[in-house]
């Protein structure tokens, strides 16, 4: 039951904010800063894990938290092909439709110069609706680019809200930030909203063992710092 003055001063502070804290408070605030304990709250299971290290390992453990799975990478279908006869070309941007890749390919170049970005011209305020033909081949070969053959890529989708990530780190990530709160240890005990995971509370239940909770009373009454609330415990339970 050993007291660091670094431990000691977190004790100095806790009780200029909680002067009328009592003994159960205090040796709980005392805890968690010696273990360097972290509770954490699991939103979704409406339980309390002692630390977010153990309750992912938890999680991965019984394959709750993350799953491997693989998807297809489709890419873009090509705008023009070796049996491409016709091409229509936005002068603005290069941007091509031909005449078997696309179902209606000079009503898809109209609406493309209309709307064009990068399209300036305005005749009366409107976008030209101004465009290029070709039915040369070999204008039309510089357009046709090999298209690349589909891939399949392994993701991994979290368990929790079933979103795809392309690590199991960017998984944990989002799972920390969205799933789990902190929790002081103080408020652990008493509270009556969320379960306590088995081991976590087999814990309090073996450091809240009343000579535990005597020894840290008797080591604190060690330092001339905390006399005054140690005899303010001892008074209220002499007359309790």
């Amino acid at each position: 039951m050993q007291i660091s003055e670094n431990l000691k001063e977190e004790l100095i502070k806790f009780f200029k904010k909680s002067k009328k804290a009592d003994v159960v408070t205090t040796y709980l605030f005392f805890l968690e800063k010696k273990l360097k304990i972290d509770p954490v709250l699991f939103i979704r299971e409406k339980k309390i894990y002692q630390g977010r290290e153990e309750l992912i390992k938890f999680l991965e453990s019984q394959g709750k938290l993350w799953r491997e799975t693989e998807i297809k990478i489709q890419f873009q279908k090509e705008s023009v092909n070796d049996q491409t006869t016709k091409i229509y070309i936005c002068p603005f941007t290069g941007k091509v439709f031909g005449n078997n890749t696309h179902p209606n390919p000079q009503d898809a170049i109209y609406d493309w110069v209309s709307s064009c970005p990068e399209n300036t011209e305005r005749v009366d305020g409107i976008r030209v609706k101004r465009f290029f033909v070709s039915e040369d081949p070999e204008v039309i070969a510089n357009y046709i680019v090999e298209r690349r053959a589909p891939i399949k890529k392994t993701v991994y989708s979290s368990a929790v809200t079933g979103k795809l990530f392309n690590s199991k780190n960017a998984v944990i990530d989002d799972f920390v930030e969205n799933q789990i709160k902190s929790i002081p240890l103080v408020d652990v005990p008493s509270q009556n909203r969320f379960s306590i995971e088995e081991g976590f509370l087999a814990f309090i239940q073996d450091k809240l063992q009343e000579e535990k909770i005597s020894a840290f009373v008797e080591t604190l009454s060690q330092f001339p710092e905390f006399t005054l609330f140690v005899e303010g415990w001892l008074e209220e339970e002499a007359t309790g």
